[in-house]
């Protein structure tokens, strides 16, 4: 696929698709044109990447563990730093918490939307249910 249908599957722009690569975050071939060509996988790798972006990882850290997260159980790093590894922990700290409160908000939603339902209010609007 070309950067434009990337682009558009995972909502990152072009212009932010071009400096993955120029962080050498992805890696798509070339066509005899010299077009990007981008596979499948990218669209995940993509998303992958936005999420560790997003949770506040510098590129530079995101370009070493990616190859582990893909095979976490065979890769290992021989130059792992003290910094490294400190900002792993809080990105896994800090994931964790972000999990714990989604899912007791998801839970909260669920309890929320069967009170609604078996109540026969599922209809109400809006302004009547606040």
């Amino acid at each position: 696929m070309r950067i434009g249908e990337l682009a558009e599957r995972t909502g990152i722009s072009r212009r932010l698709l071009r400096y993955y690569e120029e962080q050498q975050l992805i890696a798509p071939g070339r066509s005899f044109n010299g077009y990007r060509e981008y596979e499948e996988g990218h669209v995940g790798r993509v998303l992958q990447i936005k999420g560790l972006l997003d949770a506040g990882l510098p590129t530079r850290i995101i370009r070493q563990i990616l190859p582990c997260l893909d095979k976490p159980h065979s890769i290992y790093f021989d130059d792992l730093t003290p910094e490294m590894l400190s900002i792993l922990e809080r990105e896994h700290d800090h994931l964790t918490q972000r999990i714990d409160c989604l899912t007791h908000n998801r839970d909260a939603i669920a309890d929320y939307l069967r009170t609604v339902r078996s109540r026969g209010t599922a209809t109400a609007s809006p302004e009547q249910v606040a």
